[in-house]
């Protein structure tokens, strides 16, 4: 009992570990898995802000000779980073009830003095047992909401970012505290949390959340003097050194010219510009009305996060302001920072963004618990009673989010994107923005497991982006050899409004089609090139992206491919599975129509050409594998004949 006492933090994360195992991604999932694992895989560099501390370590455990594929165990390390992140909470939790009269105002502390008696003021303390519990059971209400549960399910930054944002709040209360561990040879904790500080935000920028907090704590506690202004400067410039370090990757890397070379950070210029994620600010700060929107979409989610457990988080944060009052305000300044940063930046997978937030509902829910302890245990129940009540909370959580998180069954995404990418001939241009489904997990088969390396997959959204011509000729030499003279003058055109200088916007958008449109006629002669639905369906019945004269588009299976004929283009037969989840998800249900409704555009160009049995082949795969496509009144009688 006494080891199980010792260690309580690592026998949680070792059990949280075997649970997040359950629901593991076996494969790339959507939006950026592909990516970031070809990233860690290859030593690359990723979308902005770049992670760089994510990236090294990410590489260096991928070269551990694991038995398994380099996803699977990518994917792993996400689990690892979640399962040591709950421990360090469930930590945390339990120094801060060792130590909540330090959290109490003066006031209060008079005040209960005066107006209870010492039999009273003994009901709210606690054993060690009591609080190793209560720790545990509000960190797993933590660790089985939706969206931190999700992060252990595959590759991404968020699980890293968990971690340290976890061990930052860590130190941060062990340095308003100042208790040193013995077995810390720097006795500063102010300068273990700048560290940590700097580690988190080498990993992720959202890492500043913490900053208004963390400002209210260190003022309070070490106040505004000379002495604390003289240790500030000392935490910054340690932070400013590992920071340096860390970041110099981006640069070193760069120059080395990697598969992966987002953003190209080989200079000053280009290297603020990654970590400060230009390309995304239009999406920062856009309107109220979009503030508005992630606002609802954050109160209607919360719910879904942490059920009945929002109760025990609401209780928290009024039990934490009479009896804890200096954390209660470090949790809410926290809890609003976070939402009001976030709301403001309008995407669609918002929900990682919130992490900080959810965090501050852990430790109210901390709170919460420990007066519903308190009340059970004042009404004489049993001890064990009233623990197994209070594991109603993460139990309820764990039972009703199971389902939504797990990816265990997850291979869609790479069952649609080798599909795909087996229905192009060798050597195939594929023009497409799906980043989502398609393109950023083609980028893990292409470079890390060597699938049809050959074909070049050009995202066309990145077109518009400078450093994006370097990635493509490193990867695809001779893909703008004839179109050169474009290339330029649209890179020229483009220096001032990535330099936000003033730029002539007419212009660039003119010079950025006709790279589109001469791109498909210089590499015609060279290559197989096919266009995705989402351009044909958009820019191109917009006219913002229109194809050389002459060329015509054919639906082809997933694409539609480039000719110059009339005559009948043949095309593979679906016989291929992508083996969607049980309960799909948005993601899902989008690619679910992308694919159906190709089917359908090539089962009337069969009829075109008279071929009905063809024809007949496709509309019965769309009518068992996408029912919810909708089939064309005059093509149904061929699916019952």
């Amino acid at each position: 009992m006494t080891l199980v006492k010792k260690y309580f933090s690592f026998i949680l994360s070792i059990f949280v570990f075997i649970i997040y195992l359950f629901t593991l991604a076996p494969s790339v999932i959507q939006i950026d898995s592909g990516e970031l694992a070809a990233v860690q895989a290859t030593l690359g560099i990723a979308h902005p802000t770049g992670y760089p501390l994510f990236t090294i370590i990410g590489f260096l455990f991928s070269l551990l000779p694991l038995p398994f594929t380099k996803i699977y165990q990518l994917n792993l390390l996400a689990a690892i980073y979640c399962s040591v992140a709950a421990g360090v909470f469930s930590y945390t939790s339990k120094f801060l009830l060792d130590n909540l009269t330090v959290f109490q105002t003066i006031k209060s502390v008079k005040q209960k003095k005066k107006n209870k008696s010492k039999k009273e003021i003994l009901r709210f303390e606690l054993n060690e047992t009591q609080k190793i519990i209560l720790s545990v059971i509000a960190a797993s209400t933590l660790v089985f909401s939706k969206t931190f549960w999700f992060q252990s399910t595959s590759v991404e930054v968020y699980s890293l970012h968990l971690l340290l944002i976890s061990l930052i709040v860590l130190f941060l209360i062990k340095a308003f505290v100042q208790i040193s561990d013995l077995s810390i040879t720097i006795k500063n904790n102010w300068l273990i949390f700048a560290f940590f500080l700097a580690l988190g935000f080498s990993n992720h920028m959202t890492t500043l959340l913490i900053l208004p907090g963390t400002a209210y704590l260190y003022f309070l506690k070490e106040k505004f003097n000379k002495q604390s202004i003289k240790n500030l400067f000392r935490m910054i410039l340690l932070f400013l050194v590992v920071l340096f370090i860390i970041y110099s990757y981006l640069p070193i890397r760069a120059s080395q010219n990697p598969q992966l070379n987002w953003g190209n950070p080989v200079d000053l210029e280009r290297i603020l510009r990654h970590i400060s994620g230009f390309q995304y600010q239009v999406w920062l700060f856009s309107s109220t009305e979009a503030a508005k929107k992630q606002f609802e979409y954050f109160i209607s989610n919360l719910p879904s996060e942490y059920f009945l457990t929002l109760f025990v988080a609401a209780a928290g944060l009024l039990f934490s302001f009479f009896n804890a009052r200096k954390f209660f305000l470090f949790s809410l300044i926290t809890f609003l920072s976070t939402v009001f940063y976030s709301i403001n930046y309008d995407i669609s997978d918002i929900d990682s963004y919130f992490l900080l937030a959810y965090i501050s509902i852990g430790f109210f829910t901390l709170f919460g618990l420990l007066k519903t302890f308190q009340i059970l245990n004042e009404n004489k129940l049993n001890q064990s009673v009233v623990f197994l009540i209070l594991l109603v909370f993460p139990v309820s959580q764990f039972v009703k989010n199971f389902s939504e998180v797990d990816q265990s069954k997850t291979v869609v995404y790479e069952n649609y994107t080798k599909a795909l990418m087996n229905s192009v001939s060798d050597n195939a241009l594929v023009l497409s923005y799906q980043w989502d489904f398609f393109i950023s997990a083609s980028y893990y088969f292409q470079y890390v497991e060597k699938f049809r390396p050959e074909i070049a997959i050009v995202d066309k959204e990145l077109l518009r982006r400078s450093w994006y011509y370097n990635q493509l000729e490193r990867n695809y030499p001779g893909l703008f050899i004839d179109l050169q003279n474009d290339v330029n003058l649209f890179l020229d055109a483009l220096k001032p409004f990535e330099r936000k200088e003033n730029y002539n916007s007419a212009l660039l958008e003119n010079l950025y089609r006709r790279i589109m449109m001469t791109l498909v006629s210089t590499n015609f002669d060279k290559r197989d090139i096919y266009i995705a639905p989402e351009l044909f369906d958009n820019e191109m019945q917009r006219r913002e992206f229109s194809l050389p004269e002459g060329f015509k588009l054919v639906p082809h299976l997933f694409l539609f491919k480039v000719v110059k004929t009339d005559d009948y283009v043949e095309a593979p037969l679906p016989d291929f599975r992508l083996n969607f989840s049980e309960i799909k998800d948005k993601y899902q249900t989008s690619l679910s129509s992308f694919v159906g409704l190709m089917l359908v555009r090539r089962a009337y160009y069969e009829m075109q050409f008279n071929k009905i049995d063809r024809a007949k082949i496709y509309l019965k795969k769309v009518a068992v594998e996408f029912p919810e496509t909708e089939i064309p009144q005059q093509l149904r009688s061929l699916i019952l004949n």
